[in-house]
Parts: C-alpha cells; structure tokens; sequence
C-alpha cells in the first residue's frame, strides 16, 4: 500500500503522541508498504523548536524506511487556548500544502490523520477525498472536550457551538481508531457507527522496560539517599492535575524515608516548582533519554499518575503501560467506572481526583506494606504484558489497515 500519515508530531520528540505516530510509520514500512509521513518539526514537550531543526525551510528525509517531511510551524512559549489553535493552524495551513504536494508524487491508497489535532485532521480528510484515497482517523485524546475540561475553552456560546460543528464534521471518515475502550464509546456517542471504530492503543516498551532488580544508577547519579522514591515522569501540563503530587509531598514531609522525584517538562513546570517552595522533599529533573527509560522507571518505589477529574476518560495515559511494565504498582487519580480506574485496578491504588489526603494515604500504604507492593508490582508487569505489547497491537492495527484498503 501506498500511505500519507498526517499529525502534528513526530519522533525526535521523546514523550507524547511523536513516539507512537513513529512507531506506527515504521511498523507499515517493515511490513514492506510504502509511507510518507508529513509532521511539525519537533518542538515538544518543551514548546520550543529543537535547534537540530531551527530555520523556515522544509526538512525532507528518510528515517527507517519512512519519507519524513517535517514543516516549520508557530509554536508558542505559553501555549494559551487562543495560542495554541493558531499553533494547529499554522501546522494546518503548512500541511494543506504538503499533503496535495506529497499525494500527487505518492498516489496513497490511505491517508492515515492523527488527532489532536482536529485541525490538520481535516486536512487529511480533504486530501483523502481529492486524492481517492480511504481515510483512518486515530485519535489520541479529545482535544476539545480536554480544552473544556482544563478551562483552556469556555464551553457556551457561539465559539463552542462551532466547535462542536467542526469536530462532528472532522470525524467522517472510513475507519476511526482510539487508545481506549472507554474512547472508543466516546465515537459511539458522537454518532459514529460501532463498526467502524476500533481500539488501538498506545503500547509499553515491555521489552525495553523490565523490572530491575537491583538499585537504579539514577540513584547514585541524583545523590537519592532514601529508601523509597515516588515517581512522576513526563509531560507537566494542565489535565495532568499534578499539582496533587506536591500537595501530598506537604503532607508527607515528616516521612524521612520518602522523597517525590518529578522528571518532566512542560508548561506547568514553573508553577510547580515555585508551589514546591521549603519541601526538602521533593526533587526536580528533566525527562531523560528513552534508552535509560527501564532505569528511570526502576527508580520508583511507587509510581504516581494524577489526572485531573473533568478529563477522565479524554485520554488514556500513554505514559501507564510503561510504569506497569517496570513492575511497579501505580497510585492513581480517577474516578471508579473510568477507564483509568480499570486499567490500574489490581496493580495499585485509586485515589479520587483533587483529593490530596487520600492521595499520600494510598502511596504510605504502598512504601509500609513491602508484600502489598511488591504482589501488585508482579501483576503490573503481567497487565503490562498482556495488554500494552507492542508487538501484538501493532500486528492488530497492520490487519484492520489493510482490510479498511480492501
């Protein structure tokens, strides 16, 4: 087959939507078809071009087998909700371009657009209807829904009306994916018929990720001398509700055995680190390269992954399937009957979103009772293979991508 993949990201971005649209591309370009891939030149999650890519100019290349061209874009430093339609914009208006220029040379049998953001979606779903090509919409979160959810948009008024508009308009398309089954009837109550909609998740590096049984060297490295480490790694932004993590940290401060590691960037990280102000417990870091991911991840005593309430069931954190396979157990943030909520059961703790107390009350239950931890530790890793291979997932989608061309 011959295929146009359209999204905003793109590898070398280390965390987020890059790394999965990455892993998609060069699975169908393995397999022997043919892949284009347009994106943005990489900027996230530290909303700033990365300087191996600085300039206007289109970046053309071939990475695995897969055609990447990667467009200049605006990318604001605080991306505000009116900043960061104009940023999907300027994606959106590059790629109209790009799209017709790279179908007319490549005559796709599909076009696969990847959502956030809805914007560049309707790019691929004009290309694919000009081009004769099938169309496959994967979305990764609701973006609308989130931006109503994080208060980035105001839900009410003409604004939102047209939303919605655009957004039941972006989603015609001849097969529609999501990450979670909770998602996939999210489709369901948008009016898209359940047969042409399927799961596709984002996978765990199960083979990368193991569980370490002995002391990570990130300990040794950051000068961590106690006992037990609460982990949060990854993008710091609004839907996260991390703010929980420094909330229980104040709580927990009396604990000399216990430190809060946070390993991230984002647009709320600033604001986090200045709410941190006279904790001796709580540690900053940078995200740190993917081929140390196993050790960082090992670090943890106890991984923490808040999410606010009004965003359940938007998104399903890429970042679990890799807490789960390092076999460690999860404190969670959710409400019960989420999906969240489902994924995380029996391989750690759910707490209610917003609810601090509750919150550092599940992580010392984890760090006092060493046989809870660890037997909810062996079942992440056994959820984590199950559920989060790679391999399998990607097989699945490889299938159902042939049968929507045939």
């Amino acid at each position: 087959m011959n295929i146009i993949i359209v999204g905003l990201n793109y590898l070398p971005e280390p965390v987020g939507i890059g790394p999965y649209t990455a892993g998609m591309a060069e699975s169908l370009a393995e397999e022997g078809q043919c892949v284009t891939v347009v994106c943005g030149k990489p900027y996230y999650p530290a909303w700033k071009i990365d300087p191996a890519f600085a300039g206007d100019g289109v970046s053309i290349s071939v990475e695995r087998g897969v055609r990447v061209v990667r467009l200049p874009l605006y990318v604001p430093s605080s991306p505000t909700g009116r900043r960061r339609l104009l940023h999907h914009a300027s994606f959106a208006a590059r790629a109209a371009v790009a799209m017709f220029t790279e179908g007319r040379r490549l005559k796709p049998d599909i076009v696969i657009g990847i959502a956030p953001s809805l914007i560049s979606s309707s790019v691929a779903r004009l290309a694919a209807r000009t081009l004769d090509a099938k169309l496959w919409l994967h979305i990764q979160d609701f973006e609308l829904d989130a931006a109503f959810a994080t208060g980035l948009l105001s839900d009410g008024g003409v604004p939102a009306r047209v939303a919605r508009y655009f957004e039941s308009w972006s989603l015609s398309a001849d097969r529609l994916s999501t990450i979670s089954p909770q998602m996939r009837s999210k489709l369901v109550e948008l009016g898209i018929p359940y047969e042409k909609t399927t799961e596709f998740r984002n996978w765990a590096s199960i083979d990368n990720v193991t569980p370490l049984q002995g002391a990570s060297s990130y300990r040794a490295e950051w000068g961590i001398s106690r006992p037990h480490v609460a982990l949060y790694s990854g993008n710091i932004a609004n839907k996260q509700g991390i703010e929980i993590i420094i909330k229980a940290a104040r709580i927990l401060s009396g604990r000399r055995d216990l430190i809060f590691v946070i390993c991230g960037n984002g647009p709320n990280r600033k604001r986090l680190v200045e709410a941190s102000s006279g904790l001796d417990n709580v540690r900053f870091f940078d995200l740190q390269p993917m081929e140390r991911l196993s050790d960082l991840l090992g670090l943890a005593t106890v991984h923490l992954l808040p999410q606010i309430g009004s965003a359940a069931d938007l998104v399903l954190p890429s970042k679990l399937g890799n807490m789960l396979a390092s076999g460690r157990p999860v404190v969670a943030t959710a409400a019960a009957g989420t999906g969240l909520a489902a994924e995380v059961e029996g391989c750690g703790i759910i707490t209610a979103p917003e609810d601090a107390a509750a919150f550092a009350a599940a992580i010392l239950t984890l760090i006092d009772d060493d046989e809870f931890r660890k037997q909810l530790g062996r079942s992440a890793r056994k959820r984590a293979l199950e559920r989060w291979s790679k391999f399998q997932i990607l097989k699945r989608f490889r299938q159902e991508l042939s049968a929507c061309v045939s």
